[in-house]
């Protein structure tokens, strides 16, 4: 669908049909490299986590094999944005922490972000960019609530 066909209020089942096109859309045009993209994704997913995170939960959170995630951890481990630490509740589980240079990169990350975020909406009244800003930050931390609970499901 062509973006000038979005000039008119597409229907409600039309517009619902497209958010899964529109947020793949957002994943692909962020200012970022494709390793800024994963060390983003890796850095928010353990500075939010709810408890102590290890390589496994990582990987089940970002949704790739395991390997996958061991790569990615061992990359930023490299780099000093994460270090490994024995867990507090079980000292045989090794956890994942950032270090003070992971938390400034993640600051950083999301300074850019926001910059994008206000130069793609310098069209919109502020009110829109604060409503579409909570709306976002809302659907974000229910698919995660949504998610947790497919995987408890599946277990």
């Amino acid at each position: 669908m062509s973006s000038a066909s979005f000039s008119e209020q597409p229907p409600d089942d039309l517009a619902l049909d497209q958010i899964g096109p529109a947020l793949s859309r957002l994943r692909r045009r962020a200012p970022a490299s494709s390793k800024d993209l994963s060390r983003n994704l890796v850095l928010n997913v353990i500075a939010d986590a709810p408890g102590e995170m290890t390589v496994g939960g990582l990987a089940a959170e970002m949704g790739v094999a395991q390997p996958v995630a061991s790569r990615t951890v061992a990359a930023c481990i490299d780099d000093g944005l994460l270090r490994r630490a024995a867990s507090q509740f079980d000292g045989r589980r090794t956890v994942l922490e950032l270090t003070e240079h992971g938390e400034a990169e993640r600051n950083r990350f999301a300074a850019e972000q926001r910059k994008a975020f206000l130069e793609i909406t310098a069209a919109w009244s502020p009110e829109e960019r604060v409503q579409f800003a909570r709306l976002l930050v809302r659907y974000g931390a229910d698919a995660t609530a949504w998610s947790r609970t497919q995987a408890t499901r599946r277990d």
